[in-house]
């Protein structure tokens, strides 16, 4: 086998090696990565969700007091005003779902499903819980979510949803009398949920992955060019050149051209050495001649 393959080999075989030790280790950061990026923008869409429902409760609501008295206008419920504003974000970003999950709603949508009133409670046992990060089977696949509570914070939120004596009549109308009432103050009645498939965070850091293994193997392969390169130049080209002189010499012919020995590398020596030994050689049959 020759050097060049040896070599070539050997190459390949730490290449390969430190390839499947450098993807084990990228796919699992880029995944989470992924991840976390995809979790920080629900953050952000969560915050904007609460700015929306704090504008609704100082700015809309009190415009619209004296219309409530006649008719009742979801538009001046926060939760609602959220909720259609994300719908509005959800056609630029189908993936992201945002739901205002309550465990005794007003309005039959907001209504908490099994797995979020689990959620829910686990806000209401633990008061210094802020935020949850999971991940839930549903029919099309996993899906990541992140679920922050829902607090009575703001009093004027009991007006609607203390007692039924106390709710405007237009909303009890709208609604009825037998969802939505006996909340109380600091109470957690719900949870913030922004879900997204994980199938998104998946790709994202799939595609991310290929991109840098391809460019890890095209920075191989020039790599891995180069250095054949100079390894023809460099070696393989001075010892096959050296390897014929020295076949030519063997056969007695020491008229053969020596070799280059400018330079300052071990080829160089190799070739000084070679030299001496040619001429030391020479000198030594015209001796037994004579």
């Amino acid at each position: 086998m020759k050097i060049t393959t040896k070599f070539n080999l050997v190459l390949i075989s730490v290449f390969s090696i430190g390839l499947i030790i450098v993807a084990l280790i990228s796919y699992n950061v880029l995944q989470k990565n992924a991840r976390d990026e995809v979790i920080n923008h629900a953050g952000m869409m969560m915050e904007a969700a609460l700015a929306i429902r704090g504008y609704t409760v100082k700015e809309v609501r009190p415009l619209l007091k004296e219309q409530l008295k006649e008719t009742f206008l979801p538009q001046s419920v926060p939760s609602y005003a959220a909720t259609q504003n994300f719908n509005e974000l959800r056609k630029n970003k189908p993936e992201y779902h945002y739901k205002e999950a309550t465990l005794n709603p007003t309005n039959p949508r907001d209504r908490s499903a099994d797995w979020e009133s689990d959620i829910i409670n686990e806000f209401r046992d633990n008061e210094n819980r802020l935020e949850v990060v999971g991940e839930r089977m549903t029919p099309t696949g996993k899906s990541l979510y992140l679920a922050r509570p829902i607090r009575i914070k703001n009093e004027a939120c009991l007006t609607c949803h203390s007692t039924v004596d106390a709710a405007p009549k237009t909303m009890i109308k709208l609604y009825g009398t037998a969802n939505g009432f006996g909340w109380k103050h600091n109470e957690v009645v719900g949870s913030q949920i922004v879900s997204v498939p994980l199938s998104v965070p998946i790709a994202k850091a799939n595609k991310t992955f290929l991109i840098f293994i391809v460019s890890c193997v095209a920075i191989f392969v020039v790599i891995f060019l180069l250095i054949n390169v100079m390894l023809q130049k460099l070696i393989i080209k001075p010892v096959l050149k050296m390897s014929s002189l020295a076949d030519e010499v063997s056969k007695g012919n020491f008229d053969a051209p020596a070799f280059d020995t400018s330079g300052n590398d071990e080829i160089t020596d190799l070739n000084a050495s070679f030299n001496r030994l040619r001429i030391s050689l020479d000198k030594a049959m015209k001796m037994l001649d004579d």
